[in-house]
Order: structure tokens, then sequence, then C-alpha cells
């Protein structure tokens, strides 16, 4: 019930960017990305790249102030008919540059992070989950399979948990404060992990902020199904009803969930 490790997540910046680099392999990128509107593959690969290679910057520098994105991470025209063989060894190298810059660091070294935290740990989990949901993406609009590492899948939905519960979410978007209500809590429970694993997860409505733990408990609704589907659900990657997802109890509450708290 711990975090990936520092060292951990360094390596699977890299591998999940070579797992990504092979779905793409002789693929049409201009295919279009359903779960990034307006993106096609190759523009989703481009963005990846660019804000790897801006992650390891604010590491390199140990940064103290906010670091803008680059505008072309977000501004992908430039980038609508991209080649595999020229755009996968190019994020390879990304990948290969963050892990260098995050491993010439320390876990706790301070630098400034968009959320509170402050170390280069927050690099180097959330650049992990960034990059195999962003393989998730390629993955679905290639119409390859998807799988995930069963312990990388579980951190991935604990951190979601994480940053989706911050705070100074409620601050940037007030409508968020409408999840909070009696009777609110959502289950999610992963079917296909062994016991130890613990992979299950009560987000709790009922008060004055939203809160999560780790949890076998009874809520107003339960979502029940593989660990990597239930990350893709919660990172709308992937509809709550759909084969192998189960939900019992209220899907109204589900859905309304789903809807407000959007990160990533």
């Amino acid at each position: 019930m711990t975090p990936l490790s520092y060292e951990r997540c360094c390596a699977e910046i890299v591998a999940q960017t070579e797992q990504l680099r092979a779905t793409i392999e002789g693929a049409d990128l201009t295919v279009a990305v359903p779960s990034c509107p307006g993106w096609n593959a190759g523009q989703l690969l481009r963005h990846l790249g660019r804000v790897q290679r801006w992650a390891a910057g604010v590491v390199r520098t140990r940064a103290a102030g906010p670091v803008p994105e680059p505008a072309d991470a977000r501004e992908l025209s430039a980038y609508a008919r991209e080649d595999p063989a020229v755009v996968g060894p190019w994020l390879a190298e990304g990948a290969a540059d963050l892990a260098g810059a995050l491993r010439a660091a320390a876990p706790d070294t301070p630098l400034w992070t968009p959320v509170p935290g402050g170390t280069a740990s927050f690099y180097a989990r959330r650049f992990t989950h960034e990059t195999a949901m962003h393989r998730a993406d390629a993955a679905l609009a290639l119409g390859e399979r998807y799988q995930l590492d069963t312990e990388v899948a579980i951190d991935g939905i604990d951190e979601w948990m994480q940053l989706g519960s911050l705070p100074v979410h409620f601050e940037m978007q007030p409508q968020l404060r409408e999840l909070l209500g009696p009777g609110r809590t959502l289950h999610l429970h992963a079917t296909d992990t062994a016991p130890e694993a613990a992979a299950e997860w009560l987000v709790d409505l009922t008060g004055d902020a939203i809160t999560w733990r780790r949890a076998h408990e009874k809520a107003a609704v339960a979502v029940r199904g593989p660990v990597t589907g239930l990350l893709l659900v919660i990172y709308k990657r992937r509809p709550a009803r759909s084969p192998g997802i189960e939900v019992i109890g209220d899907e109204n509450l589900l859905d309304f969930w789903l809807q407000r708290v959007s990160f990533g």
C-alpha cells in the first residue's frame, strides 16, 4: 500500500515510453484520439514528449518558482502528419532525459511543483502515470490492446485520488462543492488483484471535503472490475458501463462524480 519507489518510477517512465513506441510502430499517426479531442496520434506523442522535456528542465534546474509549459505542448497544429520512424526515437530521447534528470536528483530535492509537495518525487510519480495514460490514449485510438502492470495501475488510482481530492480544486472549481452531500460514497473494487494488494478504494463525499481511503466498505455505489479497467474509468478513457465493469447502486452518483472530478 505504499507508492511506487522513486527508482521504479524513473524506470517506468522509460518503460512506458518504450511500450508506447512499440504501439505506434508502422501506425497511421493521423488517426484521431477520441480521449484527447482535437488531437491525432502524432500530436498526442508530441505533447507527451514536450511535457516530459519540460519536467526534465524543471528538475534539472531545481526551479524554485513556476515554470510554464511550452506553448507547443498544447498548440500542436504543426504536428498533424507525424512519422513513427521520426517521432518514436524523439519520444524515447525525452523519456531518457527526464529519467536521467530525476536520477541525478534525490527524491526529496526541493523544487517547484504545480501542487503542494515541492520535491522531485512529484515529477517521478506524475510522469509515470502521465506516460502510462497517454500510452492508453494511443492504444485505444489505434485499436491496440492495453494492459498495465498491476502495481503501476494501483498506484495510478492512488495518485489520481490524492491529486483529485486536493482542497485547492475547490478554489479553482467552486462547482466541485456540489458533489458533497449526505450519503454520497463510492467504492472501487479491483477484481483481478491478490487480497494483500488491498486494491479497494472508498471515496467519501459526506463531509466538507473530498476524502478517500483504501477500504472494503459499503457505499452508495460500487464499481467492480479489473484494476486497469478501473483506472481507465476514472480517467474517462473507458465508459463505466462497458464489458468487464460492474456498477452496483446509485449510478447517478457515479455519473455525477465522474463528470465533476476531472483531474487528468
